[in-house]
């Protein structure tokens, strides 16, 4: 009867979401040209490229990166619809810009403004931003909630806070 109890018990908990590894399956490998990147999101059918400016030791980023995303259905749903790449803030590598200009990681970071970290910026597939989210998100659900903002262009009518208020209420 134990056993039924406990079988029944390890029935009703939530399924557990797969967790893996952010590093190999929500950032992709930079080539170091986000110009042919772009070319590279076009051909692939994705909406765009998302960035994810960070800096070492940022508790933040690492936090958004052992919560969020780390988890399987934040991975799969924005590699399914973005080419994602980390962008170091005070990175000295070097970098092909969307126009085709030659930078480093930290000079990029500096004309797109990514001052705090995290700060994720979604760019369309001419390399214009599109919408931008600074600090880190407070559940997975939120993030979700963030990828759907920019999938389903809301970004361009409304603010984040209001769409995520309108989601809220439904």
């Amino acid at each position: 009867m134990r056993w039924i109890l406990l079988f029944l018990a390890l029935l009703s908990l939530p399924a557990a979401a797969e967790v893996r590894d952010p590093n190999e399956n929500f950032f992709q490998p930079k080539l170091g040209d986000l110009k042919d990147d772009l070319a590279a999101a076009r051909s692939e059918g994705k909406q765009g490229i998302l960035l994810m400016f960070e800096m070492d030791d940022c508790p933040f980023c690492d936090r958004m990166k052992h919560t969020v995303l780390n988890q399987s259905q934040v991975q799969d749903y924005y590699r399914k619809h973005f080419i994602i790449y980390p962008m170091d803030t005070k990175g000295d590598a070097a970098l092909v810009d969307f126009k085709g200009k030659n930078t480093t990681e930290k000079d990029f970071a500096l004309e797109q403004r990514a001052r705090a970290t995290p700060t994720f910026i979604f760019y369309d597939l001419d390399g214009n931003a599109m919408a931008r989210f600074t600090g880190a998100t407070q559940t997975v659900d939120e993030f979700l909630l963030l990828g759907r903002y920019v999938v389903e262009g809301t970004y361009k009518s409304v603010p984040f806070n209001v769409y995520k208020r309108q989601a809220a209420a439904k």
